[in-house]
């Protein structure tokens, strides 16, 4: 079997740069096991596939892992991968997944893509997340992931997390955000529990953030910056029940998987 394999730079305009994720057209699907070992394989933080159906793509997502429901930078990446190599005759992409219907639009080289919102609700104080971060935020909220708020992006830069404690959180994963010094927010990611223990640039945690700013600064249209190694930029606006989350990808490779 060769499977057909891109590896993307999602959420910047230059390589080496944003989260890489790899991407992997299929004509059909292949086992789970299969696509977890390839996952597994290639060590990013996921590897998306894609099967064509009619007018719409079917999209999963894997991580190191685990598969998991929803992933910006990969679907980004595998839009990227749409526009590019696939002939696709259109501006806009229409993918089928376990999180419903997801669509991304091409409007030069800026992607944008529409997700769910994930609205989070406020928590009680977390004395494992504290010591997990080792700083108490000034506010905590949970929707799929633990949202933790600071008051300045000097805090965020500063956490040194504790991973083996933060597997122990009863999450998926944990988003430590504050105001921005040049960008509305930024934002960090931490998800050891499913194989990635610092997101470089995580797009579905921002179906969670853009709610979150939207409402505190009143505002719609939002420029934010995730504060990896890497470092992602994205560019979002608030839609009520979903959110847009639009960024830029550069490619890094292409080869074949020969199993």
């Amino acid at each position: 079997m060769i499977i057909t394999l891109y590896q993307i730079d999602a959420f910047t305009n230059h390589i080496f740069g944003g989260n890489p994720a790899a991407v992997c057209p299929l004509d059909e699907w292949i086992d789970d096991s299969l696509m977890q070992k390839i996952a597994e394989e290639n060590n990013l933080s996921e590897t998306a596939f894609f099967v064509k159906r009619d007018r719409s793509y079917e999209i999963r997502w894997f991580t190191p892992a685990v598969e998991i429901k929803l992933a910006g930078h990969p679907t980004l990446a595998a839009a990227y991968v749409i526009f590019n190599y696939c002939n696709h005759g259109s501006s806009t992409i229409y993918f089928s997944s376990k999180s419903g219907e997801l669509i991304v639009e091409k409007n030069g080289d800026l992607l944008k893509m529409n997700f769910p919102a994930l609205k989070a609700i406020r928590a009680a104080a977390n004395d494992l997340l504290n010591r997990s971060l080792g700083l108490a935020p000034i506010e905590l909220y949970l929707s799929r992931d633990y949202l933790a708020v600071y008051k300045s992006q000097k805090d965020i830069m500063s956490i040194d997390p504790d991973f083996g404690l933060l597997k122990k959180l009863d999450c998926l994963g944990v988003i430590v955000t504050a105001p921005g010094d040049e960008s509305d927010f930024v934002s960090r990611c931490f998800a050891p529990a499913v194989g990635i223990n610092e997101d470089p640039v995580t797009g579905s945690a921002h179906s969670t953030l853009i709610p979150y700013w939207a409402k505190r600064l009143n505002k719609d249209t939002l420029h934010a910056y995730q504060l990896s190694q890497r470092g992602g930029e994205l560019f979002c606006k608030n839609l009520g029940r979903r959110v847009e989350i639009g960024g830029k990808a550069v490619p890094y490779l292409s080869g074949k998987i020969v199993i």
